[in-house]
């Protein structure tokens, strides 16, 4: 007995295909978009929606991306959200890494424009930098960065971290690590997570401490950058290493 012949539909078959979703293609358009024109013109969304195409398979990430940042405000939230609150979103392991890895991306770009070069004639890229490396912490931080006599950078190091809103700091330490590296010269870094880069009052008081600790060994305070979401402070700018 010969076997049924199989089922099939399409225009011969007199039954209807199933229609594609909307979004059929799209990944393939956004590509081709991006080789002619770059990745410049694309809206945030519309870059975060790219990124995720490459951990997330076969649905729509569109709705995805702009809900991510409308939760969490710009892509360097997303990229340093917890992953509870990521998870909320169903966000798989595979993508908290693609993202944990993005932002790594992100400092260590900046941090090449500083690398090796007189700081201090390159000040913008040292703010970039600290904005990539601070910005979106939870909690607090305080790094050093220390400077040769050339005030070229020798090392960029996380001294202590912190609460939301506390960092303990022990000019001892600071200068004790300073005489290790050789360093002439240094420049305070910390973040606000609460994004404010106002100094407090014992941002301002622990600064005069380690200067006054520093400069008796011969050690230079550049600077002290308080690195918020909002934007950054300068203790120098605001007359406060005075």
């Amino acid at each position: 007995m010969e076997a049924a012949p199989a089922a099939t539909t399409g225009h011969n078959s007199g039954e209807t295909a199933p229609p594609k979703p909307h979004y059929h293609g799209h990944r393939g358009r956004v590509r081709e978009r991006v080789l002619k024109a770059g990745v410049e013109p694309l809206a945030d969304y519309e870059l975060l929606e790219l990124l995720l195409f490459y951990s997330i398979d076969r649905i729509d990430t569109k709705p995805m991306a702009k809900a991510l940042l409308e939760r969490f405000g710009t892509l360097g939230d997303v990229f340093a959200a917890e992953p509870a609150q990521l998870r909320e979103f169903e966000i798989d392991q595979r993508t908290l890494v693609h993202f944990k890895a993005m932002r790594e991306v992100g400092r260590r770009l900046a941090e090449r424009k500083v690398k090796d070069m007189p700081v201090l004639t390159n000040w913008q890229q040292l703010i970039d930098y600290c904005h990539a490396a601070l910005a979106h912490e939870k909690t607090e931080q305080f790094r050093i960065l220390f400077l040769d006599r050339k005030n070229v950078l020798i090392a960029d190091e996380v001294q202590q971290r912190g609460t939301i809103d506390h960092t303990p700091v022990y000019p001892r330490e600071v200068v004790k690590r300073a005489l290790a590296l050789n360093a002439a010269a240094l420049i305070l870094v910390h973040n606000h997570p609460s994004g404010d880069p106002k100094p407090s009052r014992d941002d301002i008081e622990m600064t005069r401490e380690i200067k006054t600790a520093s400069e008796a060994l011969g050690i230079t305070i550049h600077d002290h950058l308080v690195i918020g979401r909002k934007g950054h402070a300068s203790f120098r700018s605001l007359g406060l290493l005075t």
